[in-house]
């Protein structure tokens, strides 16, 4: 079992925040930029008939239980391998299979293709568990909140960029993105040599200890719900709306997002995880009422594009970054971020592969009240157990931050009338 820096001992320096943020954001902004081309790919495979929607449908199956899965087994390596190496090595991996896009534009064959995609998916999962673990332990409990609101905020502006870039050939892509995952290793090389104090062994659960902890079962059934809500509402969306007024609305839910991430961060670090989270949930159920009594009226859509970009921008700093490192307390933190994560990529690969033949059948039988009036109920219902699930940001904490809050607001007030 290899040692690392005890959380409440680690020294915390801007170059040392700076190594944890960008192995982070590195990766996210490198799937974004990966999948949004896999994505458009794999769609002009199918509409010039070289791939069937069967064959379409295996490749993502492939792809995203390849993440899973990796991830999964990365979880359980870490306490194997000595973690920077095993960092370096993953962050090696992402670089070399990012050159397998130059033959995917030849990729006729299903099996060729699915063993890239595979081979992209296994090189994103294996090392993303360890890289969480690394950035649990670098930042303190107390600054997880702001630091994961930026980096929400940052991949967020690299999706933007590369959603909105002239499309590239596979190989000008491959070199980009291989450079890109370069930088990762050249940054973390490069800060390798930080000063740190006293090291000592993390405990590292099994599955089934992770499973049974009761305050993760509260925090990762809500996650789970609206994971499966998501990919729901987003095919309804593009079945009722069009691609092209969907892409509009996604702009404005994805700045939204980004500010609201920021936003969310820092209220996760002074009033706490679990108010913010079901603030979340709650703006979510808002949303869906909207469209249920409004779904005909085009404000409607824009007013539910801006509540559920900041309902996004506070679950994503909570459920990607933060919280599954807070409920691992003391012990390793890589497998609560393997499972944790997880319904992120299965509400991807259902979205992509029965998400809209599902939005037409359910649209069909309950009509688009009916639909959104049950996502409403669903999402309030998804609230319930995070009312019973225990706040992970320390008490003191908040009410060091309540006290410096109203002793700020005093001393405004002494200067007002002095």
């Amino acid at each position: 079992m290899f040692k690392v820096q005890s959380p409440s001992e680690f020294r915390i320096g801007t170059m040392n925040t700076f190594r944890s943020i960008m192995l982070v954001v590195n990766p996210l902004i490198w799937y974004s930029a990966l999948i949004f081309f896999l994505q458009n790919t794999l769609a002009q495979l199918s509409s010039n008939g070289t791939l069937t929607n069967t064959d379409v449908i295996l490749v993502w199956c492939l792809h995203f239980l390849g993440i899973i899965f990796a991830a999964l087994v990365g979880g359980s390596l870490t306490k194997y391998f000595e973690r920077n190496r095993f960092l370096m090595s993953w962050m090696a991996l992402g670089t070399i299979s990012s050159i397998t896009l130059f033959a995917i534009g030849a990729a006729t064959s299903v099996p060729i293709l699915g063993l890239i995609v595979l081979l992209l998916g296994v090189s994103l999962g294996l090392g993303m568990p360890a890289c969480m673990e690394y950035y649990t332990d670098s930042i303190q409990i107390e600054n997880r909140g702001r630091i994961s609101g930026l980096i929400m905020l940052l991949s967020g502006i690299g999706v933007f960029v590369v959603t909105t870039s002239s499309p590239m050939s596979p190989i000008a892509l491959g070199i980009i993105l291989a450079a890109w995952r370069l930088t990762s290793i050249l940054v973390f090389y490069s800060f390798r040599s930080l000063k740190t104090t006293h090291l000592y062994e993390k405990e590292s659960p099994s599955y089934k200890r992770v499973l049974s902890q009761q305050s993760f079962i509260l925090y990762f059934i809500p996650w789970v719900m609206f994971s499966l809500v998501n990919y729901l509402s987003a095919s309804v969306q593009v079945e009722i709306l069009g691609r092209s007024t969907v892409a509009v609305i996604t702009i404005i839910q994805s700045i939204m997002t980004g500010i609201f991430a920021i936003i969310g961060g820092f209220l996760l670090d002074s009033i706490g995880r679990k108010r913010i989270a079901i603030s979340g949930f709650v703006l979510l159920g808002i949303d869906s009422a909207t469209l249920g009594l409004f779904s005909n009226k085009i404000w409607a859509n824009y007013f539910s594009a801006a509540v559920d970009g900041v309902a996004w921008g506070f679950l994503l700093a909570i459920f990607i970054v933060t919280i599954w490192g807070d409920l691992s307390k003391n012990a390793k933190s890589s497998k609560y971020y393997a499972i944790g994560v997880a319904p992120f990529f299965v509400s991807k690969l259902l979205g992509l592969t029965v998400g809209i033949p599902m939005s037409s059948f359910i649209l069909n039988i309950a009509g688009q009240n009916g639909l959104f009036s049950f996502l409403a109920f669903f999402l309030f219902i998804a609230v319930l157990p995070l009312v019973y699930a225990p706040e992970t940001l320390p008490e003191k904490t908040m009410k060091d931050r309540e006290l410096k809050s109203y002793a700020e607001k005093a001393q405004k007030i002494k200067e007002k009338y002095s």
